[in-house]
């Protein structure tokens, strides 16, 4: 049986979203499948199918180059932030920019890292130095405007699933399709547009 705080009612229509909580965690883990989790099908295989071939697309676009977790000076990757609202398709960035900051001292990595996966999601050499040219360097000339629109199709998928992670979370929006206006629907309700705006 559903719990009364876990149901709401949207337009005539009982939604039962679960364990709230849970819902939204597997939004965040798998785009769509906090929805799947609560039984909205449709949705949640929509979000998935959206979000993950933007996501796919920005990757491809980007050489797999545009999703890496990096904080050292010169290359802050505060895209990662956002690009981790993708949930499980970004954590292998996590793990590769741990290991290289395991291996690199000084400033400089070691020469005998050895990133994980071939390199998949893995954070540039260091060091990275602002008008120099290093790795990143090399691949925005290797994928030029690609590179930055890889990014940002990244950031984005990442970004909606903020969003699908909320709807998970509060449910759908309850917009009327009855047709009835607020007057009949509940005729104590006063209309704004009706009172008098000067005051005293």
């Amino acid at each position: 049986m559903a719990s009364p705080d876990n149901t709401i009612d949207v337009d005539g229509q009982i939604v039962d979203l679960k364990n709230r909580g849970l819902a939204a965690f597997l939004a965040w883990l798998v785009p769509g499948l906090g929805h799947l989790y609560q039984g909205r099908k449709t949705k949640g295989w929509i979000f998935f199918v959206c979000i993950i071939s933007a996501w796919i697309l920005g990757f491809a676009l980007g050489g797999g180059h545009v999703v890496y977790a990096s904080w050292v000076p010169g290359d802050k990757r505060w895209h990662y932030i956002l690009q981790s609202g993708v949930g499980a398709a970004a954590l292998p960035a996590l793990v590769q920019g741990n290991k290289m900051r395991k291996a690199t001292v000084n400033g400089r990595t070691s020469a005998a890292y050895e990133p994980l996966w071939g390199g998949f999601m893995a954070p540039p050499m260091r060091p990275v130095i602002e008008n120099e040219a290093d790795e990143v360097s090399a691949w925005y000339a290797r994928r030029g405007a690609g590179y930055e629109m890889g990014t940002w199709y990244t950031v984005i998928a990442g970004l909606l699933n903020i969003l699908v992670i909320y709807d998970a979370f509060g449910g759908p929006l309850a917009i009327p399709i009855s047709g009835r206006k607020r007057d009949e629907a509940d005729p104590s309700v006063p209309d704004d547009s009706k009172l008098d705006p000067t005051p005293g």
